[in-house]
């Protein structure tokens, strides 16, 4: 099946990126012509996405990726999200009088993994040497790039707070005291003399390129990357959306401890595809778990705009997040039922859990052993309810701000000649959420909001645990063979959009920028994974270019629709390889992301 799409789903033998920035989809694809690998144009990519979009991830972020390796016929995940600091702890917080731990500011930062997750990448995977995938990154901050309309209305929406209260950020993001115009050539020169340091030193070391790259990753760590960051956090208390300032709880000698890492996907097998995932560590079997619901439920058969098929995908979603609240955590800290929440007899006991309303009830799954997580996470959102919750629960958080530090996510996918396939969802490192480190010309993460400050929680905080991240690319395999890599920025959104994305492209034949392009909506009925962590019952928020009658009829059951603009939600993009053909494709929203090959 086929429709009128903005753009062509690009398509060649050699190879394709997408991304969501067309600078980047540009930057791996030099790589490819330079005889690169998939993984050496993920990683030119995911670099150069660190400056032309900076307002949604920077080098203090982190980053999980999912690849096929040709060599050797398998799937990895790699992650890059860092690890609370061996000092943050449930009772250090309680010690400073909050509640939750802010979205912005120091006290949020975990240890940064992208850097050091794209080095190994580029390590284990890649093919070409350092320099050369960094030239990109390094050119764009030092020569400037076009600013991004939104990275100049986020820098012009916290230009007084830079004034008053982050001085360092205020130097770089406020070139002459004032926010740099949309489209202005910006440049970065902190974070290309910080680039072209990293090289010099790894180039001291000599040897192969392998060699090169781990004497990188050992600066970035241990050297003088991590020095800056820890005199910065050891001498500095700054202002945040509590309204009080806080110092970081992180230090130099928690880069040292972590490094990047491999490990084995999460997957679920359904008719011809095996989906892969990261672990609960990340909500991405929150996709596997709404598949499976799904699968059997005859939702090939309803029209992918109609208000069947909108419905049982919320519905279905309701529960998937539900059990996300109530049981995902870091796997190496708590015990995870992945194996009961993704067995097929459950999803189906679950599947038969979907009525024909919209339910206003949040659902964990019953298991045996987790009954006090269930009922935590139930109490939980009953407290996180806003706008008409439901019976008994109060609107909370009127006594905090809105966040304000709060960012986004970017994603790549890569196709090559030789068999790779690769998604990243970098993310995290956002200008706007932490003040700049001068030395270094980037800021530190606030993936540490997404810990909670009960301890009989599964996502609770603890030194050295990864929190609960909301980024997850896609891998799925057909027949056995690499078929299609996926991903979109968005929080909770991302496996909501690409559950869609896969629905309609596997299930009614849409092709790749068609099932991208199409109308799509998600769900906000379970409290959000971002400080400060709301929950709108039946809410559900769509974009207008749905028929009328789609949208009266949802109305109709329960669901409480927020319209928004037809080309408003989600940033999808993807490649796949099928027949001997490579395609990519990328969502036209915001005009900014690109799909490039041939």
């Amino acid at each position: 099946m086929s429709s009128f799409t903005t753009r062509p789903v690009i398509t060649g033998t050699f190879g394709v990126v997408a991304a969501t920035h067309w600078i980047a989809a540009q930057a791996g694809m030099r790589m490819l012509e330079l005889g690169g690998n998939a993984f050496d144009a993920a990683v030119a990519a995911g670099f150069t996405l660190q400056v032309v979009e900076p307002h949604l991830n920077g080098p203090g972020g982190d980053m999980p990726a999912i690849l096929w390796d040709a060599r050797s016929r398998r799937v990895r995940v790699l992650c890059g999200q860092g690890l609370a600091p061996a000092s943050a702890t449930i009772e250090a917080c309680r010690a400073l009088r909050i509640e939750a731990i802010p979205d912005d500011g120091l006290l949020p930062a975990v240890v940064p993994g992208a850097v050091d997750a794209w080095l190994l990448l580029l390590e284990e995977h890649g093919t070409l040497d350092l320099r050369t995938v960094l030239e990109p990154a390094i050119f764009y901050a030092e020569q400037g790039h076009p600013l991004l309309p939104r990275a100049a209305a986020t820098i012009a929406g916290r230009a007084d707070w830079f004034r008053a209260h982050w001085p360092s950020s205020a130097a770089l993001w406020l070139p002459g005291g004032e926010p740099p115009a949309p489209g202005s050539l910006f440049r970065n020169p902190g974070l290309a003399t910080t680039w072209k340091r990293l090289l010099a030193e790894a180039d001291a070391v000599g040897g192969p390129r392998e060699r090169r790259i781990e004497a990188a990753r050992r600066v970035w760590r241990e050297g003088f990357v991590a020095e800056a960051i820890d005199r910065f956090c050891c001498s500095h208390e700054v202002m945040d959306a509590l309204g009080r300032p806080h110092a970081a709880f992180l230090r130099g000698s928690d880069l040292a401890r972590w490094q990047a890492s491999f490990e084995e996907p999460t997957t679920l097998d359904l008719g011809r595809f095996r989906f892969c995932k990261t672990g609960p560590w990340g909500q991405g079997p929150v996709l596997l778990q709404a598949l499976a619901i799904l699968w059997d439920a005859g939702i090939e058969a309803t029209d992918p705009t109609g208000p069947d098929f909108v419905h049982l995908v919320i519905e279905a979603l309701k529960l998937a997040m539900a059990d996300r609240e109530a049981y995902y955590g870091d796997p190496a800290f708590v015990r995870v039922p992945l194996d009961r929440l993704l067995a097929a007899d459950y999803a189906a006991e679950r599947r038969r859990a979907i009525g024909s309303e919209a339910s206003g009830d949040f659902r964990p799954g019953e298991i045996p052993g987790f009954e006090r997580q269930r009922a935590l996470a139930i109490e939980g959102w009953m407290r996180a309810c806003v706008e008409d919750g439901p019976a008994g629960a109060e609107p909370t958080f009127a006594h905090l701000q809105e966040p304000r530090g709060r960012g986004d996510t970017c994603h790549v996918d890569v196709a090559d000649r030789f068999g790779n396939l690769v998604s990243a969802t970098p993310s995290g490192g956002w200008l706007q959420s932490s003040p700049t480190i001068p030395e270094l010309g980037f800021c530190l993460g606030s993936r540490g909001q997404m810990f909670r400050l009960d301890p009989d929680r599964p996502d609770a905080l603890a030194p050295g645990k990864r929190p609960r991240t909301t980024l997850s690319p896609t891998l799925v395999l057909r027949d056995g063979e690499p078929f299609l890599a996926c991903g979109t920025p968005g929080g909770d959104q991302q496996d909501q959009w690409q559950l869609v994305f896969l629905l309609r492209h596997l299930l009614h034949g849409q092709d790749l920028q068609a099932a991208i392009e199409a109308p799509l909506f998600h769900g906000e009925h379970w409290p959000l994974s971002f400080w400060p962590r709301r929950a709108k019952p039946r809410s559900v928020v769509i974009e207008d270019r749905f028929p009328y009658a789609t949208l009266e009829e949802l109305a109709r059951r329960g669901h409480r629709l927020s319209i928004r603009d037809g080309w408003s939600i989600g940033r999808l993009t993807a490649a796949a390889r099928a027949g001997g053909l490579l395609s990519a494709a990328a969502t036209p929203r915001e005009m900014q992301a690109y799909a490039v090959g041939r």
